[in-house]
């Protein structure tokens, strides 16, 4: 993850102007300017580390935003090397150490907690659903559905909890819904037109909720296959058919996705359908946030 990036960069910054992290009143009121003071971060739970390198930017950042003299600013970020981003941790272990000026740290305890928990609470459930489904050769894919502006952070943590990135955005991959096909005249017509002009290099894929559906996918030339919220057993008798069809047809492999209300009671039933992959909104809508604390101790030498 490139944490210099110019849009993440700009999410950063907005989280800790959100904040007014350099107008803290409290801090400024009752702590010292001159105090440093040495700040551990520390897992609360069991979980996979995500947003380390965000700690660093956001310091950063906040030197630009604050008005204190630039020898204030000074700072040292430690992290065992053992501990990088999408590290499984125990319960309790310190994550990593910042020395600082005291009044930064407790105006970026916030911002940093806040992104950090997000993101490893992501990267902790992807975690346990790929695990969920170990050894069926199906692999965990994410959705759109994020928080807006979060987009590729969230699907960095994704990435770090051992998941795999789905379309990024809109223009990036084709997928046909059953909006688009009530819309655009029908699925021959919009398929036809997609297959026609689709940017190179561009699969189509067309999403499926029925045999009925699946069968006039596959007669009109759909190249990716979306099963969605179906049973178990209808994804096995689809992927099935979908197999079938390409052998008799002698034509490239057809991916196979299935979607629709997957959970980690579930899952493992949807992988041994045989599906390549199966896509989970809750990996980024539904990630309950990581235990994360910061405990700052002032620094005597």
């Amino acid at each position: 993850m490139d944490w210099k990036n110019s849009t993440i960069d700009a999410l950063l910054e907005q989280a800790l102007v959100e904040d007014k992290a350099a107008g803290d009143t409290t801090t400024n009121l009752t702590i010292d300017p001159g105090l440093r003071g040495s700040a551990s971060i520390i897992a609360r739970q069991e979980m996979v580390v995500c947003g380390l390198g965000a700690v660093p930017r956001f310091l950063d950042i906040f030197a630009r935003l604050d008005r204190r003299a630039p020898a204030q600013t000074r700072f040292e970020v430690v992290s065992h090397p053992e501990i990088f981003d999408g590290v499984k941790v125990r319960e309790d272990q310190v994550l990593a150490v910042i020395r600082h000026n005291a009044r930064v740290l407790l105006s970026c305890e916030r911002v940093i907690l806040n992104l950090m928990q997000h993101l490893s609470g992501i990267a902790t459930l992807t975690r346990q659903f790929v695990d969920a489904i170990d050894g069926t050769g199906t692999r965990i894919l994410d959705t759109r559905k994020t928080v807006p502006g979060m987009r590729t952070l969230e699907k960095y943590a994704v990435l770090c909890g051992g998941g795999t990135n789905h379309r990024l955005d809109l223009a990036s991959g084709i997928l046909i819904k059953n909006n688009h096909i009530s819309l655009g005249g029908g699925l021959p017509t919009v398929l036809s037109r997609a297959l026609e002009f689709r940017p190179k290099g561009q699969r189509v894929q067309v999403e499926a909720r029925s045999a009925q559906e699946l069968e006039e996918a596959l007669t009109f030339g759909a190249e990716a296959i979306l099963l969605d919220n179906m049973a178990p057993e209808q994804v096995r008798q689809s992927v099935k058919r979908i197999r079938q069809f390409t052998t008799e047809k002698g034509g490239n492999t057809i991916p196979i996705e299935a979607s629709g209300g997957m959970n980690l009671n579930t899952i493992r039933a949807y992988a041994e359908t045989g599906v390549d992959f199966i896509s989970v909104g809750a990996l980024t809508h539904s990630a309950k946030a990581a235990d994360i604390s910061m405990r700052i101790a002032a620094e005597t030498d």
